[in-house]
């Protein structure tokens, strides 16, 4: 919280995306518990305690709430399943007509069990670990939500933003008011700071960007922040590439970076206005030895002059040995 308040700390704190999954084998022990992957995020003790695994075996210095960035979706009435090894599978929004079919407004009550969860493992962590919450980008939401499933290059919704920008805007819009809605009740429910991922922003080409993923995103910090103020948020906008210099025109605390990003332009660009989080390349970790230890230096050195919050470039990855991650986490601190 202190970085995300513009202070640079010696040692930049840790916290991993996906850190609570299945590189875990104490994650994959509790996944084995659920029917189906949302009735996971959906059991407010399984999620709690996803959450704070990776606290308690690490000590990282944030714990991010279990969940999904589809529970949106779900909320507004499109129905989220998740087929094992393949990923989410959704009916299909693909026109005015069956955007009508859906609410227009998030269904708060269907996400109580989130709340619940937050509720729970604010009990459950010690006071000096941050609770960040999330929600994805719209961009990203409605991507899922038009081609039912994830895609390569994301084709159906660039072709929507072409062939009906006023459905696709309309979408983008409803997924703004319902992401609002979601992270401010997430700020009541007990976490500290909640991130924003935009995890398909590569997709776009440059001249969509501002339109379809910097906007929107931009409306929810207002939005949240107008509902809590002073609220700390997190955009974490993937393979942008110079967008990234446009982020911290969104009006968000701290600035994501991906392990594709030139750290140096990064950090003349990006941290001279904003803290920054990132980047290390996942698979480095997945190496461990010399190249870990490498990638972690090198991210430290770049990113030493200013206020700086230690990620991966994206989520870590199932393949990755936990006592990799427990190396990382001494050769950070120094201990």
């Amino acid at each position: 919280m202190r970085v995300l308040a513009g202070e640079r700390l010696d040692k930049p704190p840790i916290w991993i995306m996906r850190q609570a999954g299945r590189y875990l084998p104490e994650y994959r022990e509790l996944r084995a518990r659920a029917a189906s992957f949302m009735d996971f995020c959906y059991t407010p003790a399984m999620a709690a305690e996803a959450t704070l695994q990776p606290i308690r075996r690490y000590g990282l210095d944030a714990a991010i709430l279990f969940s999904d960035i589809l529970v949106v979706p779900d909320a507004l009435g499109q129905q989220v399943g998740f087929a094992e090894g393949e990923g989410p599978r959704l009916p299909p929004v693909t026109s005015m007509a069956e955007l009508a079919r859906l609410r227009d407004e998030i269904d708060l009550e269907r996400l109580g069990p989130v709340f619940e969860a937050i509720g729970r493992v604010r009990e459950g962590l010690p006071a000096e670990t941050t609770l960040l919450g999330f929600c994805g980008a719209p961009w990203t939401v409605a991507s899922y939500m038009i081609a039912g499933k994830g895609t390569p290059e994301l084709a159906p919704s660039r072709l929507a933003s072409y062939r009906d920008p006023a459905f696709l805007q309309a979408l983008i819009d409803r997924l703004v008011t319902a992401s609002i809605a979601y992270l401010t009740r997430q700020f009541h429910a007990g976490v500290d700071a909640v991130q924003i991922f935009e995890s398909f922003a590569g997709a776009l080409p440059a001249a969509s960007l501002e339109r379809w993923s910097l906007d929107p995103i931009r409306r929810i910090v207002s939005g949240v922040r107008a509902n809590v103020p002073g609220a700390r948020i997190i955009v974490f906008a993937r393979n942008a590439g110079l967008g990234h210099a446009l982020v911290p025109s969104t009006g968000a605390d701290a600035v994501g970076l991906d392990w594709s990003i030139d750290g140096a332009w990064a950090a003349r660009e990006v941290q001279s206005q904003r803290p920054v989080q990132g980047n290390l390349d996942p698979l480095t970790v997945v190496a461990g030895g010399q190249a870990m230890e490498r990638g972690i230096d090198e991210v430290l050195a770049r990113f030493s002059g200013g206020p700086h919050i230690f990620n991966f470039g994206h989520g870590i990855v199932p393949e990755t040995p936990p006592e990799h991650v427990a190396a990382l986490v001494k050769r950070i601190r120094g201990a």
